[in-house]
């Protein structure tokens, strides 16, 4: 019998980056108890965010979501999240909820189909190529061979148990390679085993200094483990080892922010800008200028 699969957890980092969430829609879908601070999140959460921040793209208002969850949950008490569970559209300037073949007022209707989740599934399993090293040549000998396999599989969060077997294999074969210790530690970043997460990128930084990727990959995970001046750290230390580590302006930015630094934020949201103006991110990074004041000129 194989093991359970581990339910992947989301960090307020990524859901941001998958949900290209701005200040003044986080804070919409903090008013509609959706977002928690930088607690885990579950694929169906995400679910649920995209629901929301869908409707509210549409026009509809925080106050109109609210009183159509109550009274969907007030209908049936079963409900464990109802923006996953019914489909809600807006037609006119009221919510009614909707199946296939009929549409009906939440407060009166009867359960209906469940919202499509590939896009959005698509769109997080894409997020797990942040932060990796890929292998560039060949596999030449048995570590090389694992790697390449544990680099296939860990792009599908059906084969995660494999791709870490696959990394242990690796190390254990090679301890040097910090590659490995590196992916491995990702890959159990995004299970929620942090603690194995951070040993992992602990050891790809003593095989390697240099790994730019294992220092950014430690201030995301101490950034969701709301250790936030840890975070900052490590990404200054990978923007040391890499200066135009784009993500890594990105994530120092937003944790500057977070931690009431706006000035030393702004330089880091515009030198993104300037290494990857065209990616859905860079929406993100604008809206953080707009509302944040620049420092003082010298005088």
């Amino acid at each position: 019998m194989s093991p359970p699969q581990h339910e992947r957890i989301y960090g307020m980092r990524e859901l941001t980056r998958i949900l290209t969430l701005t200040p003044k829609r986080a804070g919409q879908l903090r008013r509609l108890d959706l977002l928690r601070g930088d607690s885990g999140y579950t694929f169906r959460d995400l679910l649920a965010l995209r629901a929301a921040s869908a409707l509210l793209d549409a026009g509809a208002s925080v106050r109109q979501i609210r009183t159509a969850l109550t009274a969907l949950r007030r209908q049936d008490p079963e409900l464990q999240q109802p923006l996953t569970e019914v489909r809600l559209v807006l037609e006119g300037d009221r919510l009614v909820a909707q199946s296939d073949r009929v549409r009906f007022d939440p407060s009166t209707g009867q359960m209906v189909l469940a919202l499509d989740s590939g896009g959005l599934e698509a769109a997080a399993t894409a997020t797990l190529a942040t932060g990796l090293v890929r292998p560039l040549a060949p596999p030449v000998d048995q570590a090389e061979t694992w790697f390449e396999r544990a680099s296939e599989w860990d792009g599908d969060p059906a084969q995660w148990e494999d791709a870490i077997d696959a990394y242990r294999r690796v190390v254990s074969i090679d301890p040097t390679y910090a590659a490995a210790w590196n992916n491995l530690g990702l890959l159990l970043h995004r299970m929620g085993r942090y603690d194995e997460a951070g040993t992992a990128y602990l050891s790809a930084l003593d095989q390697d200094p240099q790994c730019c990727e294992a220092a950014y990959n430690l201030g995301s995970l101490h950034e969701d483990r709301g250790e936030i001046d840890d975070a900052i750290g490590d990404y200054r230390k990978a923007l040391e080892l890499s200066p135009d580590y784009a993500d890594a302006h990105f994530n120092l930015a937003g944790a500057l922010a977070r931690n009431g630094r706006d000035g030393e934020a702004i330089k880091h949201w515009q030198r993104y800008l300037e290494l990857d103006s065209g990616s859905p991110w860079a929406r993100i990074a604008r809206a953080h200028l707009e509302v944040v004041e620049p420092p003082d000129s010298p005088q």
